[in-house]
């Protein structure tokens, strides 16, 4: 598959523009839905009479995602990633509107269901698209857009969405976003129509994708609900998700993908690593510095602003790194992570300088941003064209699979050490075992890499 002349401009070409913008709006749409939900969620709830149901529209969004993310790689590599996005796109706008008209609580969960398979399916065909529109030399500035797609949604998305909850009505943080998802639509059509054919090289044969994707959905919201509802009980529910999940792995991820075989099954196992070491280390920042430091709700919570401030500089610093070697990236990743972890266990005791986790946190952000978008990169790099959709969505289910599972063990053994209203007994050691896991993260890919050029 031919892709588009070399430019001076990665990105804004004349050739690429439109598919940049279309690209680049659609996914700040979908960070700002999930940014917005939320804030509005409490108010949702109530009018809904529906407290009880808290936490299940972002249950089942997670569950249809992991499901989506499957169906979306093997139509890419089987189809073409036309079809999946053209179907995704307004699967994702249906469930907007669904959403905004909910008279009840089912009709929301079965609106945030059409999220989560638009979802789903449109990132990994998207992130076919781009190895399909970008030369290699030109996908770290494609990926670090799409990262950077992230930073104004987490700025202002929370704000926009509390300001429409309380002016107008919740309603609108849905119904607000479906036209714009429609032209968003429009503008990635021309390059899909060219790009998005299904290639001349074979897909590999895999039975049981479905069936497996299914596992891994039910494994991760029971891993998410072990995280949300930390408890002795809750930590059986998660390792009940681990045994669902566990036969699934061997269909959905590439094989060696457990045993960090270098190339690529290293790079997909980093990428769900690093994910779950990073968002377990945030996920009790708020609570230990509301309950330590006593921060407002509000401030609590602005490291995990500043983070993705952070993110989007490492994710526009590595666009511009055509020539490094991504696991060294990965790896350095890994060790700004885990020095930013390592200052949040510095700062949130009472005795510690709690002012100073704002730049350890824009410092680990940065790593994500580096990693995230490198572990992207070199996966397309080292697939072939009619696998880019497998290893894609592989890439997207590691993530998952990796927040769910360490955040709920965090959440478990947070639990077990400390108590809610004084939180540093539990939160200060984790954080130490999670520096270790960045370190040892590191070593396996300076291992990988080594191995390689060998």
């Amino acid at each position: 598959m031919a892709t588009v002349e070399k430019s001076q401009s990665a990105l804004w070409n004349p050739q690429r523009r439109t598919f940049t913008a279309g690209l680049i709006l659609v996914i700040t749409l979908v960070a700002f839905e999930a940014m917005g939900l939320g804030t509005a969620l409490p108010t949702i709830v109530a009018e809904l009479d529906a407290q009880h149901w808290y936490s299940w529209p972002f249950t089942v969004f997670l569950a249809a995602a992991a499901i989506g993310t499957v169906i979306g790689g093997r139509l890419s590599d089987q189809r073409g990633p036309a079809l999946p996005l053209l179907l995704a796109l307004p699967t994702f706008a249906v469930g907007l509107v669904v959403a905004a008209a909910a008279p009840n609580i089912l009709v929301l969960l079965v609106a945030r269901v059409l999220q989560g398979l638009g979802g789903g399916v449109q990132i990994v065909a998207l992130y076919v698209m781009i190895g399909r529109v970008f030369p290699e030399e030109d996908r770290p500035a494609a990926f670090g857009a799409l990262s950077s797609a992230w930073v104004v949604p987490a700025l202002v998305g929370p704000l926009i969405a509390g300001f429409l909850t309380e002016q107008a009505s919740w309603r609108w943080v849905f119904l607000g976003l479906a036209p714009l998802v429609c032209i968003g639509t429009l503008m990635l059509i021309p390059t899909v129509r060219r790009f998005g054919a299904r290639s001349g090289e074979p897909s590999p044969q895999r039975r049981g994708l479905p069936l497996a994707a299914v596992g891994a959905a039910t494994g991760v919201v029971a891993l998410n609900f072990a995280a949300q509802n930390p408890s002795l009980p809750s930590l059986f529910v998660g390792l009940a998700g681990i045994v669902v999940i566990a036969p699934s792995i061997r269909l959905l991820l590439p094989k060696g993908t457990l045993l960090a075989r270098p190339g690529l099954p290293v790079m997909v196992l980093a990428r769900g690593f690093l994910a779950g070491l990073f968002f377990t280390a945030q996920a009790f920042v708020p609570l230990a510095l509301s309950a330590v430091h006593h921060y407002s709700p509000t401030t609590a919570g602005m490291p995990l602003t500043v983070g993705s401030l952070g993110w989007t500089v490492g994710a526009l610093w590595q666009s511009r790194q055509r020539n490094l070697r991504r696991e060294y990236v990965v790896a350095t990743g890994f060790l700004l992570v885990g020095f930013g972890i390592a200052g949040l266990a510095l700062t949130l005791p009472a005795w510690g300088p709690h002012w100073l986790l704002f730049a350890f946190w824009f410092v680990a952000g940065g790593g994500m941003g580096i990693a995230v978008a490198s572990t992207a990169v070199r996966v397309l790099a080292l697939s072939p064209e009619g696998e880019r959709g497998f290893n894609s969505a592989a890439l997207q289910i590691s993530d998952m699979l990796g927040q769910a599972s360490l955040v709920g063990l965090g959440g478990v053994v947070v639990g077990a050490l400390a108590t809610a209203t004084a939180p540093t007994s539990g939160v200060v050691p984790l954080d130490l075992v999670l520096v270790v896991g960045a370190v040892l993260g590191a070593l396996l890919l300076v291992r990988s890499a080594r191995d390689q050029t060998s």
